[in-house]
């Protein structure tokens, strides 16, 4: 199992969860994804659309800077 890290704060939808599942269908089975984002609609989507194509959302936390969060999802 490897961790992989996924920054897309700048990034706006539905290009937050493109990015996403691109990112995701390169790792292994087992393998998390730590995905940096912002609030709003990228937070609601992500996790949401995530755990909708199977994957596991293992949490969502904020991060210590203001509206940014991170959240962990496995394959």
């Amino acid at each position: 199992m490897a961790t992989y890290n996924l920054d897309i704060t700048k990034e706006h939808c539905p290009m937050t969860f493109v990015k996403t599942k691109i990112e995701l269908s390169k790792l292994r089975t087992g393998d998390i994804l730590n995905v940096k984002l912002s609030e709003g609609e990228a937070l609601e989507n992500v996790p949401k659309s995530a755990a909708e194509q199977g994957f596991n959302v293992l949490s969502v936390t904020e991060t210590g800077t203001k509206g940014i969060y991170n959240v962990e999802i496995e394959k």
